[in-house]
């Protein structure tokens, strides 16, 4: 029989359960930014991997030397991009006047004042729709500014941060064995063979993605970047980069990219005649974009997306959406290693399921 005091108890649980979730929620926001240095320090141990792994297996190095070397690159790479590109990025924003809010958006109206004269040739009556649709008071390129900046006083207070982070990558790398041996001594017997091999499997996946990634954003960016000079696209490194980036994103991505680029070219070449000169390199850029998005759609993403973590483009591109969907743009990102871990958590613990047997089959 149900009794008061059994119902006050129940609700006083709940109400301590709650109380307890709220606390760790903002210890959790409180220790935000010792969080982002353990997701960069792990994402950084598995781009290791390969270079310790090779280390150790073709030059014969031991574990100490295979970690410093390691990590003496990561720190190589990270001084080369800082002292390569952050002052171009900085300089050449400044001259975009990609830093400068009032300045791109005088270029933007100035932009939309040729195309509806463009347009008028052809009997469109461009202004009419904008002020129906009320599109220049709509139009914010903030996030061009606010993305520069983030790059450089990211850059500028890194500090700490790096500091925290490379400490961190170097026992992640050193002592994988230990870190394997203490989740052997915390984890329940009947089930620590399949969650070792569920992370051994997690960690070997993510490790080929990430390196897949990382070349996918690298030899898109080259490929923007000999795209935009052979149009003599002024700034050309920065418009590469910020394009490269937004890859990141699939699917959208290359998209905002495309139509960055042509935002771009047409305000580099305000000035020229915009029917003989502006619309046609315009035109140019973006169908060697469109070029460069089918080489890496034909190439590239079907190498990581097939290769790394064993799924049909198909499944990923659903995954991707229906994340996306319920996560924004963050979700998107962090779709494929997600359902990665899944899959792979999936195939250990329930290998006579149909569903799991079809969807890892490959794995």
């Amino acid at each position: 029989m149900i009794t008061s005091n059994i119902i006050a108890k129940g609700i006083l649980r709940a109400l301590a359960t709650l109380v307890l979730i709220a606390v760790g929620l903002y210890f959790l926001f409180q220790i935000q930014s010792i969080i982002i240095y353990l997701v960069v320090a792990l994402v950084l141990t598995l781009l290791g991997n390969p270079i310790q792994r090779f280390l150790k297996k073709r030059l014969k190095f031991n574990n100490i030397a295979s970690t410093i070397v390691t990590l003496f690159l990561f720190i190589l790479i990270i001084v080369g991009f800082i002292m390569l590109f952050v002052p171009l990025i900085l300089s050449q924003g400044q001259s975009l006047s990609l830093l400068n809010i009032t300045e791109i958006q005088k270029n933007i109206n100035q932009l939309i004042a040729q195309l509806t004269v463009y347009l008028e040739h052809y009997n469109i009556d461009a202004e009419g729709l904008l002020k129906q649709f009320n599109v220049t008071s709509k139009i914010s390129f903030d996030f061009i500014p606010i993305f520069l900046n983030s790059i450089i006083s990211t850059v500028s207070s890194l500090g700490i941060g790096l500091a925290s982070v490379l400490f961190i990558t170097f026992f992640f790398l050193k002592d994988k064995i230990k870190f394997v041996d203490a989740i052997k001594y915390i984890l329940p017997d009947q089930h620590e063979e399949k969650i070792l091999n569920s992370l051994d499997k997690i960690n070997n996946l993510l490790t080929r993605y990430f390196v897949g990634i990382l070349i996918q954003l690298s030899i898109v960016f080259i490929l923007y970047l000999i795209v935009l000079l052979i149009f003599g696209i002024e700034n050309p490194i920065v418009i590469a980069f910020i394009c490269a980036v937004l890859n990141i994103v699939p699917y959208v991505g290359p998209l905002i990219a495309s139509l960055l680029a042509a935002i771009l070219t047409m305000i580099s070449n305000l000035g020229h005649d915009f029917q003989t000169e502006t619309i046609p390199l315009t035109i140019y850029v973006l169908i060697g974009f469109w070029i460069v998005q089918i080489i890496d759609n034909n190439l590239c993403q079907p190498y990581i997306f097939s290769n790394s973590v064993k799924c049909h483009p198909l499944e990923i591109f659903l995954v991707i959406l229906i994340v996306g969907f319920l996560f924004g743009v963050i979700g998107m990102i962090i779709a494929v290693p997600v359902y990665t871990m899944i899959k792979v958590i999936g195939k250990e613990f329930l290998p006579e399921n149909k569903i799991i047997q079809l969807l890892t089959k490959n794995i």
